[in-house]
């Protein structure tokens, strides 16, 4: 039997990059899988490659509305929600004098508020079952400084996290944080970044960066019913940065 047999899956910014790469794994452990995307044409095209499993819905993850669109959408296709992965998130490379008050609130809304619509949301449809699995990407920076706004939201997630757990457990719904360090993604192979990057694994313990694939193998260990004593919890995968 695969590990995550009929369970349905949402996953956020799930059009491209890691969230994409989320689905794929679900789906190949036997999952249904509907991912959401303010980018309906890659949204589109993405759940067109992903087969019939898979189900496209045009979001705005920061929208309640739009939330609870998806859920409906959800339940009337595959008829309940095991899993949500709140995915989507976007940063800025600006330091604290220079990000203007709408781009940090765009990135809370984003990257914070969303986790918690996207809870809320889910919470009575996973009572009913007294079953499910909430997991919320956060980052290496959700446990050490980094970025303004980005770092702050992150860390928002992991608190958000924990509290969500303690509130939900007594339905059997599990609430945990995945805090990625550095991914090897075709950013790192620009010109000028690569050369940062081979100098930056020199300080990561274990000498490299991850592999997409192992923040997504995480994903689907804490979807399946192997986590299934695991809830209020940070699963690190930064190669041992955080840990000196």
């Amino acid at each position: 039997m695969k590990r995550l047999e009929d369970k349905v899956v949402i996953i956020t910014g799930g059009a491209q990059g890691m969230g994409k790469l989320h689905a794929e794994k679900a789906l190949a452990q036997g999952a249904k899988v509907a991912i959401t995307d303010i980018n309906e044409e890659k949204g589109q095209a993405t759940a067109k490659e992903l087969g019939e499993n898979a189900l496209f819905i045009k979001h705005d993850v920061s929208n309640e509305e739009d939330w609870k669109n998806v859920a409906n959408q959800v339940v009337e296709k595959f008829g309940r929600v095991d899993v949500l992965v709140n995915n989507a998130g976007i940063t800025y490379n600006k330091g604290l004098e220079d990000i203007s008050l709408d781009d940090y609130m765009k990135i809370v809304n984003i990257n914070q508020v969303s986790v918690f619509l996207g809870t809320k949301t889910v919470a009575p449809l996973m009572k009913e079952q007294k079953n499910g699995s909430i997991i919320n990407i956060s980052s290496m920076n959700g446990l050490v400084g980094g970025a303004p706004a980005y770092t702050d939201t992150k860390f928002a997630v992991r608190g958000l996290t924990k509290a969500s757990a303690r509130e939900l457990s007594p339905f059997n719904i599990r609430v945990n944080s995945v805090h990625p360090g550095v991914i090897q993604t075709p950013m790192l192979e620009q010109e000028g970044v690569k050369e940062a990057v081979e100098e930056f694994k020199k300080t990561i313990p274990l000498r490299r960066v991850a592999q997409p694939e192992e923040v997504s193998d995480m994903v689907v260990f804490l979807a399946s019913d192997e986590a299934r004593y695991s809830t209020g919890s940070e699963f690190v995968i930064d190669g041992g940065i955080t840990a000196l």
